[in-house]
């Protein structure tokens, strides 16, 4: 095991044999599939429908046998039916932003909540930070899982949070400064428009008192992690969640490795399936990730199916739990333009190699005829001249057919120019006909 980066101790878990979590997974599963089967109508119906029972699982192998749950089903038992606790057992609900049609909604048990408190609290040790650290929080607070998931595990892993939420870009530099935390959790791209916003007011971004940041909420990559590391002088890992399965806190980076989030497995059991087939796939082997609780009370979720895309890989800092590599793509955001599959991280990965561009970028979809287009729109680095600009559009229209085989057109704008958001980044901006 590598040296560790704080003197925050580990959990009992951390330090256990895969044997062991193996057994423990075992056991909490056979518990979740009798729970979702004996209390939640739409999982009997559902593992009915599929000619399964709880009491036919005795390996961990057997879950490959039970039904998948999607996005869908939540969304068509919203709100409430999905779960299999009394109401007056519900201690918190969440819900998603339900851009897309009705919100998916979830719910916890005070149980719910001290857990997602612990595997926090656990992600955030993991990243480095230290006793007597000060986290100043700029995830979103209310139905967002980001704020108050993140606000309960600063709380429990005993350090000081700072639970500002997002927006208020000045206001937010300004209690940087003041308050001089060594953390900070946010989204990736808010975390750019804070170093924005820090050297409009003149301060060298590196200069702050901030050590670590905990990044997540949206896929970025390797480029976006050295990119930010370099301008803030900060060690930047990655937090995976989603609030389907608790929100964040379901894996974590370790600050020793950076090699991609640990999956607290004692308490989510993931699989990768191919997304076409829903076969599963053996560790190493790219496809798309699923998830299974296996200790939550109010709302089980049983193979659900995240749509983000990656691999299951070996322990390292945490021998027992497996590793995923980190996601810089999902299943729903993939552009097929002109026959070609393009993720929005790979436009990102051929910005970031252009110094003269900022990584503020938009992909926007469109037709001409009956063809689609793809045009991507990304602003000028700070300082950059204008003829520089040029000539690293001509490059990245080069590097995006070479590399991802697509023609895409360039749009140059002033700093500014994309649109900034307080959450997650809308990368896509589809404007073709209905």
């Amino acid at each position: 095991m590598s040296t560790r980066l704080t003197d925050l101790p580990l959990e009992p878990i951390e330090t256990a044999s895969r044997q062991q979590l193996q057994a423990l997974q075992l056991e909490r599963l056979k518990w979740s599939l009798r729970h979702a089967y004996d209390n939640s109508p739409v999982y009997r119906r559902k593992f009915d429908e599929a000619g399964v029972h709880p009491d036919q699982l005795q390996s961990l192998a057997d879950l490959a046998r039970f039904p998948f749950t999607t996005k869908k089903d939540l969304r068509d038992n919203y709100p409430f039916g999905m779960f299999a606790v009394p109401q007056d057992r519900v201690a918190r609900v969440h819900a998603s932003s339900g851009t897309t049609g009705k919100p998916t909604v979830v719910g916890y048990t005070l149980r719910d909540i001290d857990i997602w408190a612990t595997v926090m609290a656990r992600s955030i040790r993991a990243s480095g930070a230290r006793r007597g650290d000060k986290v100043h929080i700029s995830y979103g607070y209310g139905l967002f899982t980001g704020g108050l998931g993140a606000h309960y595990g600063v709380e429990k892993a005993g350090l000081t949070a700072i639970p500002f939420g997002g927006g208020q870009t000045e206001r937010q530099v300004q209690l940087i400064q003041d308050f001089r935390p060594e953390v900070i959790m946010v989204t990736p791209s808010y975390m750019l428009a804070i170093a924005d916003e820090l050297e409009r007011q003149g301060i060298d971004p590196a200069s702050t008192s901030l050590r670590i940041g905990i990044f997540g909420a949206e896929p970025w990559t390797p480029e976006m992690r050295q990119a930010i590391e370099k301008r803030m002088g900060i060690s930047a890992v990655d937090i995976y969640g989603l609030s389907e399965v608790m929100g964040p806190g379901v894996a974590n980076e370790c600050a020793e490795t950076k090699d991609g989030p640990t999956i607290w497995e004692d308490h989510f059991y993931p699989e990768i399936i191919d997304p076409d087939t829903g076969d599963v796939l053996p560790d190493g082997e790219f496809g798309e990730l699923v998830f299974t609780s296996l200790s939550k009370e109010a709302m089980p979720v049983i193979r659900y199916r995240t749509r983000d895309l990656t691999r299951l890989l070996p322990g390292t800092a945490r021998a027992a739990f497996r590793r995923m590599e980190k996601i810089t793509g999902r299943t729903d955001d993939m552009m097929i333009v002109r026959g070609v599959n393009v993720f929005p991280s790979q436009i990102e990965e051929l910005i970031l190699k252009h110094t003269e561009l900022a990584p503020h970028y938009q992909c926007v979809l469109g037709k001409e005829g009956p063809l689609d287009t793809l045009t991507v729109r990304v602003e000028c680095a700070h300082g950059a001249e204008p003829s520089v600009a040029a000539q690293a559009r001509e490059q990245l229209t080069h590097d995006i057919k070479a590399y991802i085989g697509v023609t895409a057109g360039i749009e140059i704008l002033p700093e500014g120019g994309v649109e900034r958001s307080v959450g997650k980044a809308r990368r896509i901006v589809d404007n073709r006909p209905r």
